[in-house]
C-alpha cells in the first residue's frame, strides 16, 4: 500500500513510517519544512513538503495522488496556542479530507485524541479544551464525508519501548500508550478495510495487536 501521512516529522507519523516501510508499503510523509525532509527518508519515507496551513484542497489532492490510504497525524503540538489548535488539529484535517476526496483517495485514517469523543468538562485548561474541541470538530467533520474513515483516539502518548499489546475498544478507561505501539495499531487498522466507520481508543494493554484490531473488527461485524 502507498499511504500518505500528514503530519509526517511528528513522533507517531516517523514510528508508522518506519513500521510501514518494514512491511513493504511505501509511506509518503508530508513535511512542512525543507529541513525535515532528510530525516523523515532515512525512514524509508518518501518526501512531499506540503504545509497544511498554507495549502488548499488542489494541492494536497496533487500530493497524495496514487495513495491508497491518507493518515491525518499532525498536531499543532506542545506551547502552541488556541489559533493554531483550530487552524492544524481541526482544519488541517479537514483540508486533507478535501484533497482526499478530490484525488478519489477514500481511506481515512484520523489519529485524535481520548476525549474528542464528548464536549471537554468544565474546568479543562483552555488551551487543551481548545484541541479537544478542535479534535472533536475534526472527528464530526470526517463522519459526514462519503470516505472509509477509521478514528482513532489514543491515550497518554509516551515514548517507552513498545510492548505489542494493546487495549483497544470503543471505549477504554484513560491511561497511556507507547507511541510506536500506536503507530502499530495505525499500520493494522490501514491493512483491516473492515475497520472503516470505527472510533475507537487505545491504551495499553496485553492482547497482541493485531489480535486487538481482530476483535474489534468482529465485534462491528
Amino acid at each position: 500500500m502507498r499511504i500518505a501521512i500528514a503530519g509526517g516529522h511528528g513522533q507517531v507519523a516517523r514510528h508508522l513510517s518506519r513500521a510501514l516501510t518494514a512491511r513493504g508499503d511505501v509511506p509518503v510523509a508530508l513535511v512542512r519544512q525543507l529541513q525535515h525532509v532528510g530525516d523523515v527518508v532515512a525512514d524509508g519515507a518518501e518526501a512531499v513538503v506540503l504545509d497544511l496551513e498554507r495549502a488548499n484542497a488542489r494541492d494536497v489532492a496533487e500530493a497524495i495522488a496514487g495513495a491508497d490510504a491518507v493518515v491525518f497525524a499532525a498536531g499543532a503540538g506542545p506551547g502552541s496556542g488556541i489559533a493554531r489548535k483550530d487552524t492544524v488539529d481541526r482544519a488541517a484535517a479537514g483540508l486533507l479530507a478535501d484533497g482526499a476526496e478530490q484525488a478519489g483517495v477514500r481511506r481515512y485514517v484520523l489519529v485524535s485524541s481520548m476525549g474528542a469523543g464528548a464536549p471537554p468538562p468544565p474546568g479543562t485548561d483552555e488551551v487543551f479544551a481548545a484541541y479537544l474541541v478542535a479534535k472533536r470538530a475534526a472527528e464530526l467533520d470526517l463522519r459526514t464525508r462519503d470516505l472509509d474513515w477509521t478514528i482513532l483516539r489514543p491515550g497518554g502518548l509516551t515514548d517507552d519501548e513498545p510492548t505489542g499489546s494493546v487495549r483497544l475498544d470503543d471505549s477504554v478507561p484513560r491511561g497511556s500508550v507507547p507511541r510506536a505501539d500506536v503507530a502499530a495499531v495505525l499500520v493494522a487498522l490501514l491493512h483491516e478495510p473492515r475497520t472503516a466507520g470505527l472510533a475507537l481508543e487505545l491504551i495499553g494493554g496485553v492482547v497482541p495487536t493485531d489480535a486487538a484490531v481482530a476483535a474489534v473488527t468482529e465485534r462491528a461485524d
